[in-house]
């Protein structure tokens, strides 16, 4: 008779490499039906339910909807926790949820999931392109640029927190928006001046990354630049004395003063 195989995993074996307390984890390759989660979120400290509603989410097909109301039915938790785990993933760029007009003039808010925060659209991959290629690529898209951000914006960026703070930038929106603020510091705008420009009049409710407000304003209220310097007058052209052809400073050629002195010295008089 045919030995009988099995596709369930097989039980750890306790040999001397296997930990004597803790997790042992039994692995098993999935082909399908499967999600990708970043150890950043998986481990996130503090409210399971924010990382369950996360990883929920991430789960989903483009379009689903995510409102509280679908979510509360799915979750058992209530509308209070589901929202709050809703405002932790916003806050920390998970979620964004942006308010826009949609057809016919209707007011709609979509909301994009990101699978490292700081990602953008365009960090997505194409349609041909494999979801496995997509998360190998992954931290190569979360550093941050090789170019040294201006320590005098980093600065001013960094203090805008203190003023409000929802506008807590990661360090990557930090080298993004830094030769922006370095602009305005080079048109003689102070640090103070650009952070009372950025902070103030703030709305009651940011409903988009503060990374992205920022870079409206920088961009909408830029000082212009400086104005080009009036250049002085020219100075008078040297010229060289018709008469003893010594250097002397004149509109045109002619004779120096001495000369047209002798000159009109030695002219006769007219009776």
């Amino acid at each position: 008779m045919a030995e009988q195989q099995s596709s369930a995993p097989t039980r750890a074996s306790a040999d001397a490499t296997a930990p004597a307390s803790g997790v042992i984890h039994i692995r098993t390759r999935h082909t399908a039906n499967f999600t990708v989660l970043s150890n950043k979120l998986a481990q996130r400290a503090g409210s399971a339910v924010t990382v369950g509603v996360a990883a929920y989410i991430l789960s989903l097909p483009d379009g689903a909807s995510i409102r509280i109301d679908a979510l509360c039915a799915h979750f058992k938790e209530g509308r209070a926790r589901i929202s709050a785990a809703l405002n932790e993933l916003e806050a920390e760029g998970w979620l964004e949820r942006r308010v826009e007009r949609g057809p016919g003039g209707r007011i709609v808010t979509r909301t994009f999931v990101y699978d490292a925060p700081g990602a953008t659209e365009g960090d997505a991959p194409g349609p041909t392109e494999a979801p496995a290629a997509r998360y190998e690529r992954q931290p190569e898209r979360a550093t941050v640029p090789h170019t040294v951000p201006d320590p005098r914006a980093t600065a001013v960026l960094g203090s805008l927190c203190h003023r409000d703070r929802r506008l807590v930038l990661s360090e990557r929106e930090t080298a993004t928006l830094a030769p922006a603020v370095a602009e305005w510091l080079d048109r003689g705008v102070g640090p103070y001046e650009i952070a009372e420009a950025l902070t103030s009049g703030l709305p009651a409710r940011i409903d988009r990354r503060p990374a992205r407000l920022l870079a409206y304003r920088l961009a909408a209220l830029r000082p212009p630049a400086p104005a080009a310097p009036t250049p002085g007058p020219r100075p008078v052209p040297l010229q060289n004395c018709d008469g003893c052809d010594r250097g002397f400073r004149a509109p045109r050629p002619g004779r120096c003063r001495d000369c047209r002195a002798r000159s009109d010295a030695a002219a006769p008089l007219v009776a």
